[in-house]
């Protein structure tokens, strides 16, 4: 028997366990082609978990593409919030305009025309919105599918390029069934972390790394390249009630708005404990996603608008505070820990010391208050972001920033979960 004949097989019995075993999830109801866009592109490298919530919510706010193509940017990214990787909500409304301006697609080269759309989400579209038999190829379907042949081929393009052609081959008339049950069987059966359930696997009689005892050999993946560790100090500036924000200008999460900060050297000896990790949004269901962006801030609001120019230098810039912090005393060098509190340094809650005078980073010119501190890490697809932050009283706000209340900036501004750590500050 062929490859293309047992999974010819296999295809009828997809369709059955899915239909009896699909989970209830709030965009497999009402679906038009705009509540499945908003639906893939929110799933990219998403958890399923984490975006049923906001799927439902962010409906309510825009639930067709018009009131999303008129929509001001800020909206969008407010009620993207806590999703993460945000050129996505930029890239739904870009996408929203054009449905609202030019009507749905409805070819695949249509779909994949659209912002944010990539080859996987274009297939998903076009077999779950469309009833076109267009293969979605993702993570989850290379690992069904390696297993189910015991194919060796390392994990790359031309290993989702041939699967494509596989599918397609096979590909039955109840195309939407036949996608999510592909979606549905590598989120809960053949699962990535751990030993596939293959007792519950429709497949398991055909699939061949399961007939071989060697589920867990495939897939096969090309070795990672080791994730970039970047050092940043975070300052949550605080004044009269109100704290300083800023809108990020280069590099990831390029045009959202965020607390002050600055690279810093890595600290050495590394530091001990008082640590705090915020994981990254992972598990999603396609590679299509890139990070972040926002531009205009909202009007109004009683908020402080900064002035042009001055005040801190972009996050992405080197150096940390060499050659930009005003101190008194020594030369502040916050993102490195000291295991002896010396003249100069300040003690933290966590047990560590910062040498120098945290409250006059990024150039500011009136004294502070240091109140706390914190360590915490973020991670990325590709970057680790190692941060330490300092909650800091000031006299008089900077007019370098932005300064909101922190009702405001919770309904308001968008800050990303990678400062997750330092908003519970905002009191």
């Amino acid at each position: 028997m062929t490859d293309i004949e047992t999974l010819q097989q296999a295809v009828p019995r997809l369709l059955q366990w899915f239909r009896q075993n699909k989970r209830d999830l709030p965009w497999r109801h009402n679906r038009t082609f705009y509540t499945a866009l908003v639906a893939e592109l929110m799933l990219q490298q998403t958890r399923v978990e984490a975006v049923k919530e906001k799927y439902v919510a962010f409906l309510e706010k825009f639930p067709t593409e018009r009131e999303l193509a008129l929509a001001s940017e800020d909206e969008v990214m407010k009620a993207w919030e806590g999703l993460g990787y945000y050129t996505r909500a930029r890239n739904l409304k870009r996408a929203a305009e054009t449905l609202f301006r030019e009507g749905t697609p409805q070819t695949w080269v249509g779909v994949n025309a659209l912002a944010g759309v990539g080859n996987y989400t274009a297939g998903a579209l076009s077999s779950i919105a469309l009833g076109l038999k267009e293969p979605a190829v993702d993570g989850n379907v290379l690992r069904i599918l390696t297993r189910f042949f015991a194919d060796d081929s390392v994990i790359d393009d031309a290993a989702k390029r041939k699967f494509t052609e596989v599918l397609r081959a096979v590909y039955p008339d109840e195309t939407a069934d036949f996608c999510e049950g592909l979606m549905e069987l590598g989120a809960i059966v053949c699962v990535p972390n751990g030993a596939p359930l293959c007792e519950q696997c429709p497949w398991n009689t055909l699939c061949r790394a399961h007939l071989e005892g060697r589920e867990e050999d495939f897939p096969v993946r090309a070795e990672k390249r080791p994730r970039r560790v970047e050092y940043l100090n975070v300052y949550v500036l605080k004044c009269g009630g109100k704290y300083a924000i800023r809108k990020r200008e280069e590099g990831l999460l390029k045009g959202l708005w965020e607390f002050p900060n600055e690279v810093s050297p890595p600290p050495y000896p590394p530091p001990q404990g008082g640590g705090m990790t915020e994981p990254s949004q992972g598990g999603g269901m396609s590679g299509d996603a890139q990070g972040g962006g926002m531009t205009e801030p909202p009007q109004g609001g009683g908020m402080t608008e900064p002035s042009q120019g001055g005040g801190m230098r972009g996050a992405t810039q080197g150096g940390g505070m060499r050659g930009d912090a005003q101190v008194v005393g020594e030369r502040a060098s916050p993102g490195r820990a000291h295991p002896e509190r010396s003249e100069g340094s300040h003690k933290t809650d966590g047990g560590l010391s910062i040498q120098g005078d945290p409250s006059h980073a990024l150039g500011m010119t009136q004294k502070g208050t240091l109140l706390a501190q914190k360590n915490a890490t973020h991670v990325f697809t590709h970057v680790e972001w190692r941060m330490t932050g300092y909650l800091i009283e000031t006299e008089t706000p900077d007019p370098a920033f932005l300064w909101a209340t922190a009702e405001e900036i919770r309904q308001n501004f968008a800050i990303p979960s990678a400062f997750k750590a330092f908003r519970v500050w905002l009191k």
